[in-house]
């Protein structure tokens, strides 16, 4: 015996059609906010426009931000920073010159630990970001000098410039002191006499 029997026509179609809206799969559902972005970014937060000593070594850090179309952090980025493999350059934390690291939950990732070369000159620090598929560059400048030593690669450090700026400086004013003392009289060079016996200095 049919379990509809007793119903109406339109009764048995419209248990029909509820048993078979209740026994058929429903779609997946995408929770909201997960859908994968359109393209990625990558925002310089430090280390942009930096200056390093390489005579210390160690240089400034370099931190970058990944984030969305939107705008919105992405955590989980793989960040990969890449020195230049000769002239101004240096090595990360790991030894080498290139180091991979990964977004945390702001989106952000900070290199530290970054050691110069001995090599004066601007470095360029390539950044690629991947994340699902998605890419994106940026490059970081900074700038290695030498402070407080000598010339390497044609470069001067800023400490010794100003030196002989301020020296150069000084000796043309004494020069032009001396061309304008005397109401313009010839001046004589004064000589030093050395005597016999005890070693004396003196004018003559």
């Amino acid at each position: 015996m049919s379990k509809y029997l007793g119903l109406t026509n339109g009764s048995r179609v419209l248990a029909v059609l509820l048993a078979w809206l209740m026994a058929a799969p429903l779609p997946a559902q995408t929770p909201a906010g997960t859908g994968e972005p359109n393209q990625i970014n990558i925002l310089i937060l430090e280390g942009e426009g930096a200056i390093n000593n390489v005579r210390q070594r160690v240089a400034r850090e370099a931190m970058v931000q990944v984030e969305d179309e939107n705008h919105k952090p992405i955590a989980g980025a793989a960040v990969t920073f890449f020195l230049p493999g000769d002239g101004a350059s240096g090595v990360f934390a790991n030894g080498a010159r290139s180091i991979t690291i990964l977004s945390d939950e702001q989106g952000k990732v900070a290199v530290r630990g970054m050691q110069m070369n001995k090599v004066a000159g601007k470095v360029q620090i390539r950044v690629q970001a991947n994340y699902k598929g998605r890419t994106s560059n940026a490059t970081i400048s900074q700038t290695n000098v030498i402070v407080g030593g000598a010339v390497v690669g044609g470069a001067v450090s800023g400490k010794l410039l100003a030196w002989l700026l301020i020296g150069a400086a000084g000796a043309a004013a004494g020069g032009f002191a001396i061309a304008n003392s005397g109401g313009g009289g010839a001046k004589s060079t004064p000589t030093a006499v050395v005597s016999a016996g005890t070693p004396t200095v003196g004018h003559p």
